[in-house]
């Protein structure tokens, strides 16, 4: 399992625009300029890549945070 920090890292790679050094486990991702539901299908293919496990739209809206999202893989595992 990856840790929180490299997984914040792997998240903020899906990002073109958003500077890495506004990532981190407290931060709501919503709330980024960039974030779009394109953005959050690129989420779900690293996590099935990285994790091997298929994130669904429900898991989303459970987190709110990058820790959040996080926690709910490792729950998956």
């Amino acid at each position: 399992m990856k840790t929180l920090e490299e997984f914040v890292a792997l998240f903020a790679e899906q990002f073109d625009e958003t500077d890495a050094s506004e990532f981190a486990p407290e931060t709501d991702f919503r709330e980024l300029d960039e974030w779009s539901s394109l953005i959050g299908l690129s989420i779900i293919a690293m996590v099935d890549e990285e994790f091997g496990i298929a994130l669904k739209g429900n898991d989303f809206r459970q987190a709110t945070t990058i820790s959040d999202l996080y926690e709910i893989i490792k729950s998956k595992q």
